[in-house]
């Protein structure tokens, strides 16, 4: 064989092993893509699930954070708004051109004279000194104390008070019908 066949079938032989290289690499290559796309789909549709499940997840903790603020500004309205009316009864009460207040002061007194004895000085508050002076014969009228109105009962030794003041009759009107202030204003 001469060195050109020789030559020949070396270069004939290296093309075609080269080809089958070539055509081997191009079908792994080909496998490795198919293997490549599909984990690179199983990785895209488990990451899309999970940015979903975390989007809902975030969507319903703003609902709720929502409904929350919501509730909580109801609330400080609903509270401011009883604060107000608690200080537009206190206002009102606390009067002097309160209607019937000479009215509530004679039975206050009359109520004094049942549950205090006479020897108990009676305390007025400053706005009602000259009323309750009128209607609380029998009674020795000591020093101003401070309220809305009414008058305090109090033994010589101080030991017993007996408290006929407007502030604590209203805080306890007050109190029993808070229910039915909050639903009046609010339903």
């Amino acid at each position: 064989m001469s060195l050109k066949a020789l030559s020949e079938e070396i270069e004939t032989r290296s093309k075609s092993e080269a080809k089958a290289i070539a055509d081997a690499a191009k079908k792994q290559a080909k496998g490795l893509k198919k293997e490549a796309d599909s984990e690179v789909a199983e990785i895209r549709d488990q990451l899309l699930a999970r940015a979903e499940r975390e989007s809902a997840q975030l969507s319903n903790e703003l609902v709720a954070s929502a409904r929350q603020n919501n509730q909580k500004r109801e609330l400080i309205a609903k509270a401011a708004e009883l604060d107000a009316t608690w200080e537009a009864v206190v206002a009102e009460v606390g009067s002097a051109k309160l209607k019937g207040r000479a009215d509530l002061l004679k039975a206050l007194v009359a109520e004094a004279k049942k549950a205090g004895s006479k020897d108990m000085k009676l305390l007025p508050v400053s706005i009602d000194r000259k009323a309750i002076e009128k209607v609380a014969k029998g009674f020795d009228i000591g020093n101003d104390v401070d309220g809305l109105g009414g008058f305090m009962l109090e033994s010589n030794d101080g030991s017993v008070v007996l408290d006929f003041r407007f502030d604590a009759r209203l805080e306890t009107a007050w109190k029993s019908s808070l229910g039915d202030v909050s639903s009046k204003l609010f339903d």
